[in-house]
């Protein structure tokens, strides 16, 4: 081979190559599509070739399409998008091999400055603002794709000051008959109306003490299977129910809690059931509501079991008519606990309701109110209660703040809430100043 040829055959290779990396790189809105596939280049030639070399190197770099696209006698068949193959290697560089064109990845930063009146915040959710100064709640990595024609893929991992936790990880069916639907991984469970949303959808910096003193700091997940069937009837009706570990501290903490004892029937999974149901009141005005229960295990003797139920309400009022930008939305909780204890049953309320309101593009407010009373015996007596010794009297919370959005994809909101603690001489107070930004392609939220 001549030493043109020869550079010729580099420049092809080294072309074909920076094709491939720059389709790959580019945004694609058609899985994998380059935008400009199928558009001839109108980049100028390399300087310093003769017409002669130009002419050997479009013969070169045409060979070498054709061998990327072509599907007859077992060559390499290459799919929309795909750049070339190396006849010595037979290696596709392509954006669907690599799997980028396919899978969305968001990263969202939830950072906040706080300060308390009180050296022992009583916050109980895992990723609430903890103590004076700088607070890191977390940073959140959300990837979702579609697998095949039959699974879907979800996960949200979260990356915090002291370490790395797996929120969820889930795949999903996409096309089983009769509206039924199976999940199986680790997941949110779907009790209520927050437990199975993320920080950053909320409408609060923290989270409700309803869900953390019932469920843990992480809201109430783990490692199971869910069956979900949207019901025929004239309105939206839908039936959910899973099977899941019933321990750990933070996410199953009237359950099994810290015991580790394995399972040994299926009687140690906790299980979940939730009825939702929507209503269009009209135009502007829709109704969303659930009734949820859960049943699992608890430690404080052999076959004592928790239960917890709950109903919630979501009433949204969006105008649609006349362009407007105002929302307002009602949305409350109320969690019923009864646990079974050696010679007696405890049994407490938690419940929180909550008012937002957008009132212009880039502004909005709420307020809310929380409340949460002691354990009780049956007899209505007030009991000493394992999980919380400290809680002999009701607590309250109410919380207001006003949230700015500069764009769709960052936040800024200023909280300040008043802690009416019965069991503390006096009330704790705390202001937060949080910054959220989100970047990267990220899922629609559920009603």
């Amino acid at each position: 081979m001549s030493s043109v040829s020869r550079r010729l055959a580099g420049l092809a290779v080294s072309l074909s190559l920076c094709l491939s990396l720059s389709a790959w790189a580019q945004p694609s809105p058609d899985a994998g599509m380059p935008s400009d596939a199928g558009t001839p280049s109108t980049e100028a030639p390399p300087e310093g070739l003769s017409d002669e070399e130009l002419k050997e190197l479009e013969e070169a770099l045409g060979s070498d399409a054709a061998a990327a696209t072509s599907t007859q006698g077992g060559t390499t068949s290459a799919p929309a998008g795909a750049t070339s193959t190396t006849p010595s290697s037979g290696l596709t560089i392509s954006p669907q091999n690599i799997g980028f064109s396919w899978l969305n990845i968001s990263f969202i930063l939830d950072a906040t400055a706080a300060a308390f009146t009180s050296k022992e915040p009583l916050q109980t959710g895992g990723h609430d603002p903890g103590g004076n100064g700088f607070n890191l709640q977390q940073l959140e990595m959300a990837l979702n794709a579609v697998v095949d024609p039959y699974f879907r893929f979800d996960s949200n991992v979260v990356f915090s000051q002291f370490g790395v936790e797996i929120e969820e990880a889930v795949a999903s069916t996409t096309s089983l008959p009769g509206n039924l639907q199976l999940r199986g991984g680790q997941f949110l469970t779907r009790f209520g109306r927050i437990n199975p949303t993320h920080l950053h959808s909320w409408d609060f910096v923290d989270q409700p003490f309803a869900i953390g003193r019932v469920f843990g700091a992480e809201g109430n997940r783990g490692l199971g299977v869910e069956a979900s069937w949207l019901t025929p009837m004239p309105w939206y009706v839908e039936l959910v129910g899973s099977a899941t570990d019933a321990s750990g501290g933070s996410t199953a903490r009237s359950f099994l809690n810290t015991d580790t004892g394995g399972v040994t029937s299926p009687l140690d999974f906790q299980f979940t059931g939730a009825v939702k149901q929507f209503f269009e009141l009209s135009d502007d005005l829709s109704l969303l509501w659930g009734v949820s229960g859960a049943n699992g295990p608890n430690p404080s003797g052999y076959r004592n079991r928790t239960d917890v139920f709950g109903t919630d309400v979501y009433l949204k009022y969006r105008p649609l008519r006349g362009g407007s930008f105002t929302i307002v939305a009602l949305q409350a909780e109320v969690l019923y606990r009864r646990r079974q204890v050696p010679d007696d049953v405890l049994w407490d309320v938690n419940s929180y309701g909550q008012l937002t309101w957008r009132f212009l593009q880039r502004w909005a407010t709420a307020a809310r109110y929380e409340l949460g009373t002691p354990a009780r015996y049956l007899d209505g007596g007030i009991a000493p209660d394992p999980l919380d010794p400290e809680w002999e009297s009701n607590r309250q919370r109410i919380s207001a703040n006003v949230s700015f959005y500069p764009t769709e994809f960052s936040r800024l909101r200023l909280q300040g809430a008043t802690d009416l603690v019965g069991w503390r001489d006096r009330p704790d107070y705390s202001v937060f100043l949080a910054l959220e930004v989100l970047v990267g392609a990220h899922g629609a939220h559920t009603f």
